[in-house]
């Protein structure tokens, strides 16, 4: 019942693979990648598995519509989506007996994805990003579906496991402690920046865009805040974060990449194997 969140950049074949390995269910994050890129990680995940894997797609990325083609072609079963909804490509993956389970922040968002055909969701609370905690959100979700609810957000151990089991969800999704593991590829600089991390060491950056995200207090992090609360636009801001979290990643620049994790970082002290 662990699924490994779908994180732009970090969440690759290896990672993945690992997680399939171990008896989760690793998923490949599409982020803003190219189909064919998507395609690729696949191919290789196969290669290191054969354990069933999935695919995360952020469906702002202007190639949504392909990746969703992708899934179907490759033979993934499980996909789970973020940023918008997957109703448009349901039918396609439905056809192709593919598991649809959306990432959703509210309970009117997880009824309409139980109409819409989805298998399960993914309540996801404001420990990771959303409006609402994990402890609120998650009961009112398992309340009003009659699918599967999957948590997540301020999950990193058995402790957060057994409190989602409490609160009616059948599974868990966790990100940051994946994101820590040895298998995951992100830089030492960014690891370590994790393991430092204290229980107040996250903040939501782009609210005022639409898009939200929980990083690790920085440099950059700051900047993009002081200009958010000054009224920037969005093209300023957008140009403040191009290629951060790539940054961060492979870079492993600490001051003004983007050191995305959940409030849960301040928990993890250690590497450990998926």
């Amino acid at each position: 019942p662990v699924i490994q969140g779908g994180m732009a950049w970090v969440a690759e074949c290896h990672l993945a693979a690992a997680v399939s390995n171990a008896g989760g269910l690793g998923l490949i994050a599409a982020g803003g990648a190219p189909a064919e890129w998507v395609r690729e990680q696949i191919r290789e995940t196969k290669k290191l598995t054969d354990k069933p894997f999935g695919v995360n797609i952020m469906l702002m990325n202007p190639e949504s519509e392909k990746v969703a083609k992708v899934i179907v072609e490759e033979g993934v079963k499980v996909v789970t989506t973020g940023a918008g909804s997957p109703e448009k490509y349901m039918a396609d993956w439905k056809a192709a007996g593919v598991k649809v389970i959306p990432v959703v922040a509210s309970v009117a968002l997880a009824k309409r994805m139980e109409r819409c055909g989805a298998d399960a969701v993914v309540a996801e609370g404001t420990e990771a990003v959303g409006e609402l905690t994990t402890m609120v959100l998650v009961p009112q979700v398992v309340d009003a579906v009659n699918i599967p609810v999957i948590a997540a957000g301020g999950i990193a151990d058995g402790r957060g496991m057994a409190a989602a089991f409490m609160l009616g969800a059948k599974g868990i999704q966790m990100g940051t402690v994946f994101a820590a593991s040895k298998e995951s590829v992100i830089h030492e600089n960014y690891k370590n920046s994790i393991f430092k991390a204290k229980d107040i060491d996250s903040r939501v950056t782009g609210r005022s865009t639409g898009h939200p995200i929980r990083v690790l207090r920085n440099d950059m992090a700051r900047k993009y805040l002081e200009l958010e609360k000054e009224g920037a636009p969005f093209e300023e801001l957008e140009k403040m974060t191009l290629g951060s979290l790539r940054r961060a990643v492979q870079e492993g620049d600490v001051k003004s990449g983007s050191l995305m994790a959940g409030q849960i970082a301040g928990m993890i002290k250690e590497e450990h194997s998926c």
